[in-house]
């Protein structure tokens, strides 16, 4: 059997035990590069490429939320949304203890802990996106209605134009 040109991580783990059909795509990963630069490598929309963004409520509650790549998330909007006093981004070491995955390769597949996880409501709309497939330079092409078929999503409504 031939070995897969792909990473085998948590997140593609999760994919196949929930058999969702995903489309691998690699790319040479640039410190700071973000969305914008997955997306000129990969020539696709920079709006089809989701973020996984780990934040926390004022509590300290770890949360995941999937933006649009050239959105940014109203974090005073998302903590009016899902009933909290504030919301803020988390430290690389709270980042990589909640999901397992390093800043830069977090995937909302296969995370260590179970998190809540907010999705900007267009996001669903779109008829493919390119998610972090749990390593960095490392995407994955899938359906919205996958990632609502096997994440328990919460849709808000939160993006700001950049």
């Amino acid at each position: 059997m031939a070995k897969p040109d792909y990473p085998i991580t948590p997140a593609v783990r999760y994919l196949r035990r929930h058999n969702i059909a995903f489309q691998p795509w690699l790319y040479p990963y640039e410190d700071q590069g973000g969305t914008g630069h997955a997306a000129t490598s990969l020539q696709v929309d920079e709006h089809a490429v989701i973020k996984t963004l780990v934040m926390e409520t004022d509590a300290r509650r770890p949360l995941l939320m999937l933006m649009h790549g050239d959105r940014e998330v109203s974090t005073k909007q998302l903590a009016r949304q899902i009933g909290v006093k504030t919301v803020g981004p988390c430290d690389q070491a709270q980042v990589q203890k909640s999901t397992g995955y390093i800043v830069g390769g977090v995937s909302p597949f296969g995370t260590r802990q179970e998190l809540p996880i907010y999705v900007e409501a267009t996001i669903l709309d779109l008829e493919r996106i390119y998610i972090n497939g749990g390593k960095r330079g490392f995407l994955v092409e899938i359906s919205p209605a996958d990632l609502q078929r096997v994440l328990p999503v919460q849709a808000v409504t939160v993006a700001v134009e950049r």
